[in-house]
């Protein structure tokens, strides 16, 4: 048994998985992915050396699906049991985002097809590539995909991803799609794309019909919030102390400090995220990175706060475009947090997408979609 089938089973007996079918179909696929990368021969070996070419790449895995079925969970599970040194994994957007940077260093080289040098820079890092939540919602990703997977299957590289689409819905009714058919034919032929839609949302039941908008801040909300990170990281109530903190990349070469960040969770003050001087670049990392962000201390905003509020409704713009969860402690209810001042106005459609946010529709949709 492979380390990943046993801490599965683990897990299941531990009660700490219910018993899921269409999980275990997955995990059989991931499995024999393990034992295909183990045992291949490393680059430069000596084996590589004695067979006098490159060995055939490994197919990878496309594990589609809807939200909260675990799909990110199992391929952390993967990642963190699959014995190999040259791997990396990493959130899709994030990926794009260094990708379109390296490609406009190439670009300014003016020597050939940037595409192909990116590629072998990523081959040199990483024999296994596994991202996370891969959605494809702009032409910008969409003219490059197909030439830079092409590039990185060529060169050996095994791509495992998650996605809450199959592959022929990706970039749907999106700009000049024809251009990104190649791509899908590129997935559905080189990666083995593997369905998890079994019928239970474990996220959204994970929060078993909590609010998400508590009134007003204080211990009691605090305290329901904490709760609720509890329920969708796993984490115990015990080491509340020890919740780990992250420095994202914002586009610009800057960072952002996340207090308290696990397994896609994000858990910020409002003073942190708008007292501060942010921006809609700083929001659209949050957005991209993080699938449910929980926000503590949202005061009534008057007059003389209209910067706070005008962050505040950027931020709410890049969460509700992403579909990004959002759990908070607030002083008044969303209609009443800004009543008066610059941009009263435009705020009440902020209002209005607050309440469409804690919607079961609204809690049942894929983050990025």
């Amino acid at each position: 048994m492979t380390a990943l089938a046993a801490r599965y089973r683990s897990l299941v007996e531990a009660g700490e998985l219910r018993p899921d079918d269409d999980q275990q179909r997955a995990v059989q696929h991931l499995v024999q992915l393990t034992e295909k990368l183990e045992q291949a021969p490393r680059r430069g070996s000596v084996l590589w050396r004695t067979l006098g070419k490159k060995p055939d790449p490994v197919r990878g895995v496309y594990l589609w699906g809807g939200v909260g079925r675990g799909k990110s969970m199992l391929m952390d599970l993967f990642y963190a049991c699959l014995d190999m040194p040259s791997k990396r994994r990493v959130h899709f957007h994030e990926f794009m985002l260094e990708i379109h940077d390296r490609l406009r260093v190439e670009r300014a080289k003016e020597k050939g097809d940037p595409v192909l040098p990116v590629a072998d820079a990523i081959r040199d890092s990483a024999r296994l590539l596994a991202l996370d939540e891969m959605v494809v919602n702009n032409t910008a990703d969409a003219a490059i995909l197909s030439r830079l997977f092409t590039a990185l299957l060529e060169k050996g590289v095994t791509v495992v991803t998650t996605s809450n689409r199959p592959p022929g819905d990706l970039y749907k009714d999106g700009l000049n799609r024809e251009l990104f058919l190649p791509f899908i034919d590129l997935i559905e032929e080189r990666l083995e794309v593997v369905s998890l839609n079994g019928p239970t949302d474990y996220r959204l039941e994970r929060l078993g019909g909590m609010p998400t908008w508590y009134v007003p801040n204080g211990e009691a909300a605090t305290a329901e919030l904490r709760e609720a990170f509890f329920r969708l990281t796993d984490y115990s109530p015990d080491d509340a102390e020890h919740v780990p903190s992250e420095d994202i990349a914002v586009p610009g070469g800057r960072t952002l400090h996340v207090p308290k960040s696990l397994k896609g969770v994000a858990v910020f003050s409002f003073k942190r995220l708008c007292a501060e001087a942010r921006g809609a670049a700083d929001y659209l990392a949050i957005a991209r990175k993080f699938h449910t962000v929980l926000i503590v201390g949202i005061p009534v905003m008057e007059p003389d706060k209209r910067n706070e509020a005008s962050r505040f409704k950027t931020l709410i713009d890049a969460l509700y475009e992403h579909k990004v969860k959002l759990l908070a402690a607030a002083d008044a209810e969303p209609q009443n947090l800004y009543g008066q001042g610059d941009g009263a106005f435009e705020f009440e459609r902020t209002a209005s997408r607050l309440i469409e946010m804690q919607s079961q529709d609204y809690l049942a949709s894929g983050h990025g979609m």
